[in-house]
């Protein structure tokens, strides 16, 4: 195990993976991976038009989609603008903070192609980063370890006091290779595989932690009529587990966390038309937080989302235009009217409600629900195509609110938006 933890991780080093966090925005998932993909939406578990968007939204389109003409690679780069802030309001007093600005950049490749004379068999292989979340409030007006007088806790003569927050520095990255195999039953119908292999990275201010994680990806799809696909994909549940990254209990000994990637459902519908000039997609995704460990404890629900895609051929096979639009509901559950001094339990360690709540709300504000995205597509030469994009997903924010100590009222609240650059590359060879 140890060696093959190795292997993994310098296989996702090499690619740049796994030591990057970003802002994703389907709770702490990416909408979609490579420009194509979203820069219409996120969509593309029925008809994906590149490799990397294939092992990634559904194993099984590397049979019925347009990239499986002939054996195909890609590359791309996302970089990732996310703004988040962050306000608290207690004891009469109100401290506001923007998390420090940075760029995040996301690497990814592809490759699909067939493995028999046939072409009934196909293989593909993916890397890439797949999910992240984060914040960073360090130096600012938030970031106060000795903000409430707490009198003598110790009993030494000394007077301790309790930080303003919990949550002022959290670093959450996820990454992916994805070894796939598709098989074509007959023209119309394609079923595929993909082993998980994870990455994750956390820190929490003790310092970076990483595990892997496994897990496995089924898909279909079924082509009912010439100009329309239809694909189903189930993700299973992807453990990891984090030792000495965060003393929640504050005995002064780091306590572990165990995160899962929830399992996932996507199913999507395509049709191609105008000569195929025009291709439309949306697809509907379930994704079970409210399953997963590690955000049950954090009280997340499970998220619903629908993403629409449209491609158009302005030259044929030469040009393309793409657009999307992504919808999913907040997946963090605001709680109001706690009691800041009760506590609460997670993962066996207990913790004041007060820091439970700052943790959930202004160190991981997953609560992004509305995005919009463009794209183009360029045909440099037949065998190699150059893709953009740009996601732009709007301000929202969440709150809470209680009391804490002797009946001080406080709040917390958090916004987010992003913005994202995608371009990547097509080779067909």
């Amino acid at each position: 195990m140890k060696t093959a933890y190795k292997s993994i991780h310098a296989v996702l080093l090499g690619l740049g993976l796994g030591t990057t966090a970003s802002h994703a925005t389907n709770g702490d998932m990416f909408i979609g991976i490579g420009p194509v993909s979203r820069s219409m939406g996120g969509t593309g578990v029925a008809m994906p038009q590149d490799a990397i968007s294939a092992v990634f939204s559904n194993p099984a389109a590397m049979c019925l989609s347009p990239m499986c003409a002939q054996p195909q690679a890609d590359f791309a780069l996302t970089a990732f603008m996310p703004e988040p802030s962050t306000t608290i309001r207690t004891a009469g007093m109100s401290f506001s903070a923007e998390s420090d600005e940075s760029v995040y950049y996301v690497p990814a490749l592809g490759v699909s192609f067939p493995i028999d004379d046939g072409g009934r068999w196909r293989f593909g292989f993916s890397a890439y980063g797949v999910s992240g979340l984060g914040v960073d409030y360090r130096g600012t007006a938030i970031d106060n370890n000795a903000f409430y007088p707490m009198g003598d806790v110790n009993g030494d003569g000394t007077p301790d006091f309790a930080p303003l927050a919990a949550g002022v520095y959290t670093d959450l990255a996820i990454a992916k290779i994805a070894p796939s195999v598709a098989y074509a039953v007959n023209p119309d119908l394609s079923v595929g595989l993909s082993v998980h292999m994870d990455r994750a990275t956390l820190d929490l201010g003790a310092g970076r932690k990483n595990d892997l994680g496994y897990g496995l990806q089924l898909g279909a799809v079924w082509k009912p009529v010439k100009d329309v696909s239809v694909g189903l994909t189930y993700i299973t549940p992807q453990s990891t587990k984090f030792g000495n990254v965060y003393d929640f209990d504050g005995n002064g000994t780091g306590d572990s966390l165990e995160l899962e990637i929830p399992q996932q459902v996507a199913l999507g519908v395509a049709w191609t038309g105008l000569d195929d000039r025009l291709m439309i997609e949306v697809d509907g995704r379930y994704l079970n937080w409210a399953g997963a460990a590690g955000y049950d404890e954090f009280d997340w629900e499970d998220q619903w989302v629908l993403g629409l895609g449209v491609q158009y051929a302005l030259v044929p096979r030469k040009v393309f235009l793409r657009a999307g639009y992504n919808v999913g509901n907040n997946p963090v559950n605001a709680h109001h009217g706690w009691d800041g001094m009760t506590p609460v339990t997670v993962q066996g360690k207990t913790m004041p409600r007060y820091y439970y709540e700052s943790f959930r709300t202004v160190g991981f504000p997953a609560v992004e629900t509305h995005h919009m995205t463009l794209g183009l597509g360029w045909a440099i030469r037949e065998d190699l195509i150059l893709n953009v994009g740009w996601m732009h997903a709007f301000e929202t924010g969440i709150s809470g609110s209680g009391t804490f100590g002797r009946g001080n009222d406080v709040a917390f609240s958090s916004e987010l938006y992003e913005d994202s650059i995608d371009i990547g590359l097509t080779w067909r060879y």
